[in-house]
């Protein structure tokens, strides 16, 4: 008979093989599913067939991604580096990419199973008329030490890819938070250099400002002068005195501005406001202003974050539905004990004290009142609304760059209009000096042609300072600064350039 039994056990040893294996193979098979959609991509959207403006050279660009340089100002240069390595906004942005970087790894150790180690001395007194008979079992104390020593262990099975539609939104999550802070480093650059531009402008500004007030209180003195000699009346002495006072009240704006600007760079670039006043001391030559080749338009979709964000924000709602759909499935839960118990710390970790348990478990929410159902209906609609956010990414993109080309254009076609009044002005000056040393004109005369000098002058500036701030935005709109090593790294599918799937699905995959 015990042959028989032993028989019969090694039998079922045997049987308890193939069974174990298709059971693993089975949850291999399962496991390679994953509930809801798979992301094929965003929306395809319209981005039309080129530039709006005439004359736009297309050409690929040079330098992109640092600009600045392309513009010859060391001073430029140093700022904008030290910005993109201490601005508390860039730093700020690392942080979140941290924060992402920790959630994708906390949803992908759902792969692994958890293990709680633990031990325990336990003092503990019995009753006596409690359920079990302490004073008839001969040998059994009433009062006892119990030793523990071991671990539980819990692992659920991604049989429906809810753990895999975690991560693969969590990942999304993170490429959209890294593709943040490349926008943040772009916007970063560009609000410095705009910054530094005004001050440099309003530098020139203020010293075309100066000659002027300087050339009409000459008029208002030498006006004054003649009304002393009876050759004007008190009428032209308060004209030539309301000129000069109008053009003096404007000097304060502009030193404000200037003052301004370079307080906000020094906090710009992470440190106390007044850290770069010393540039209020020290001038810088004019840049020079040029039609730039601004690629075809469709490409700078590739290079703007906030389009790329967007795309990675859709494919994390996308992964989303799959979490929420996984909850219709059943679980698969495998759950261990084990460790030593002992009345006797001695004999605590014998083989007699070994205690060991193992439980699967399956579980399913077979009747929840439609909450599942509506929580996938709820990320269906977050996913739809991510692909509006995306098309509208891409359509603000477009505008930022047509407005910002339009500006920079007509910006460089107004310089050179203001250059040319400028330049007519001067000659008109030394014609009148010429005239007024021959005896030709009175010293008024030289003076009103000196004001209409220094007026084109101040026009100049205030026209150039526009264009080059124009320039930065423009720089900004075709995504300036874009770190091409980084977006190597992190290429994602964009929608912009040909057709692509659409991000939406008629039904969710079941695995």
């Amino acid at each position: 008979m015990h042959e028989g039994i032993a028989m019969t056990r090694s039998s079922n040893r045997r049987c308890r093989v193939p069974r174990v294996a298709a059971v693993a193979l089975g949850t291999l098979l399962l496991g390679a599913c994953a509930a809801g959609p798979d992301y094929r991509g965003p929306p395809k959207v319209d981005t039309g067939s080129g530039w709006t403006q005439p004359d736009t050279a297309a050409q690929a660009p040079a330098a992109l991604s640092t600009w600045w340089t392309s513009l010859g100002d060391p001073t430029l240069d140093r700022l904008v580096a030290a910005a993109l390595s201490d601005n508390l906004d860039v730093r700020q942005a690392q942080a979140r990419i941290a924060e992402e970087r920790a959630l994708r790894d906390r949803a992908a150790g759902g792969y692994a199973p958890s293990v709680d180690v633990s031990g325990s001395v336990t003092r503990r007194r019995q009753s006596k008329n409690g359920p079990l008979p302490i004073g008839s079992i001969p040998g059994l104390a009433r009062d006892q030490t119990i030793h523990d020593a071991g671990f539980d262990a819990g692992w659920e099975i991604d049989l429906f890819g809810a753990t895999r539609r975690a991560v693969q939104s969590a990942e999304a999550s993170m490429q959209a938070a890294q593709e943040d802070a490349e926008g943040v480093r772009i916007s970063i650059a560009a609000e410095v250099a705009r910054s530094y531009l005004s001050l440099r402008g309003a530098q020139r500004e203020l010293a075309a400002r100066e000659a002027s007030v300087q050339a009409l209180a000459q008029t208002a003195d030498l006006v004054g002068k003649r009304f002393d000699a009876g050759d004007a009346a008190q009428a032209d002495v308060d004209a030539a005195q309301a000129r000069l006072d109008a053009a003096s009240a404007g000097l304060p704006a502009i030193q404000a501005r200037l003052r301004a600007a370079a307080l906000g760079l020094g906090v710009l670039l992470g440190a106390p406001p007044e850290r770069e006043l010393a540039l209020l001391d020290t001038t810088a030559a004019e840049i020079t202003l040029a039609p730039i080749p601004v690629g075809q338009r469709a490409d700078i979709l590739r290079r703007r974050p906030d389009v790329r964000a967007a795309e990675r924000r859709l494919a994390a709602r996308s992964a989303d539905i799959g979490v929420a759909t996984a909850e219709l499935f059943p679980k698969l839960s495998i759950g261990a004990s084990g460790g030593f118990q002992s009345l006797d710390a001695s004999q605590l970790f014998e083989s007699a004290s070994q205690t060991f348990s193992i439980m699967p478990l399956i579980s399913w929410r077979v009747f929840d009142g439609g909450r599942v159902r509506a929580e996938i209906r709820a990320s269906e609609a977050r996913e739809q609304q991510a692909a509006f956010a995306y098309e509208k990414a891409v359509l603000a993109a477009l505008g930022d760059a047509e407005r910002a080309l339009s500006d920079y254009q007509l910006d460089l076609d107004a310089v050179r209009r203001q250059q040319a009044a400028r330049d007519a002005a001067r000659r008109s000056y030394v014609h009148a000096q010429t005239r007024y040393a021959a005896g030709d004109i009175a010293l008024t005369e030289l003076l009103a042609e000196e004001r209409v000098l220094r007026d084109a002058e101040d026009g100049y500036v205030r026209t150039h300072t526009a264009a080059a701030i124009d320039l930065v935005a423009l720089f900004k709109a075709l995504g300036g600064g874009w770190d091409s090593a980084t977006a190597a790294t992190n290429a994602h599918g964009q929608g912009v350039a040909g057709p692509q799937p659409p991000a939406r699905h008629e039904e969710p995959s079941r695995g």
